[in-house]
């Protein structure tokens, strides 16, 4: 992490990621990027439907290859790169038939460092198996939930799912919630961890990184009036007032189950994860 003499009261407590001697390049490969439509949390009709969300700098899109279906051809890493539109790194990657896509890179691999795709291809950094070739035990990331389907799950920085199990036809993969669910066995993954790990110790020092990043302010509900949140009202500081918490729309939260008991997915999830209230 890099840090800084606080030579102004926002500079006193931020904490970045170092890039320097981590990246190679500052410029995306042209051919692989495209502009886009940033999500702004406004509907067709303009009006905002998902708070604390607009402005921020321009982004172009770089086009990851999250299904790696090239299987059986060695590619060699040639840059790693900051990607604005997510939190781990990504890099070009030239297969021996001469193609280059972007991809998401795990810890621990550098420019130069060959990768492949394949049933047989051996259990290390950055090589895309299935499932059912993983040994117990190794981590996982962009792990597909259907085969040829492309990568889901474990995308963002420092994350990883553990293989705890093979049996049945299925996987059991530890998820980064803690849930234990299982995948088909013939899903893709590849090994290692995402890049990036630091990201979460990460802290911006003001309000104006937050913007940057396309982060609008958030109001408490305190501070607001009674026509605005059930929060709101009342001389000086108030407390809550409700017997639940509540939204903006009095929707109760914290606490309320929200997970559709008829959920497809219901049947493949073998333990639930950690809540606050489990522990």
């Amino acid at each position: 992490m890099k840090k800084f003499k606080p030579t102004t009261p926002s500079l006193r407590q931020t904490a970045i990621v170092t890039y320097r001697g981590v990246l190679t390049t500052n410029e995306p490969l042209k051919s692989l990027t495209h502009g886009f439509r940033r999500g702004s949390g406004r509907n067709a009709f303009g009006r905002i439907t998902t708070r604390h969300k607009g402005g921020g700098h321009k982004r172009s899109f770089r086009e990851i290859d999250f299904r790696m279906e090239k299987v059986g051809i060695p590619a060699k890493i040639e840059t790693i790169e900051y990607d604005p539109n997510r939190s781990g790194f990504i890099g070009v990657i030239c297969y021996a038939d001469g193609e280059r896509r972007y991809n998401l890179l795990p810890h621990g691999l550098k420019v130069g460092d060959t990768i492949m795709t394949a049933e047989d291809a051996p259990v290390k950094t950055g090589n895309r198996i299935p499932l059912r070739k993983a040994p117990v035990g190794t981590f996982v990331f962009n792990i597909e939930l259907q085969p040829q389907g492309g990568a889901r799950i474990a995308r963002s920085a420092g994350n990883y799912a553990e293989v705890v199990a093979n049996n049945a036809g299925q996987t059991h993969l530890k998820m980064p919630s803690g849930e234990i669910r299982k995948v088909s066995e013939n899903a893709w993954a590849s090994i290692g961890a995402v890049s990036n790990e630091e990201y979460k110790h990460r802290n911006l020092g003001k309000a104006g990184r937050s913007r940057w990043l396309g982060i609008r302010p958030t109001v408490r509900g305190s501070a607001m009036n009674p026509v605005d949140h059930p929060y709101g009202g009342g001389e000086g500081r108030q407390g809550r007032g409700t017997k639940r918490p509540k939204t903006k729309w009095g929707k109760v939260t914290g606490g309320r189950k929200t997970r559709s008991p008829k959920k497809y997915s219901n049947n493949l999830i073998v333990a639930r994860r950690k809540t606050k209230k489990s522990r």
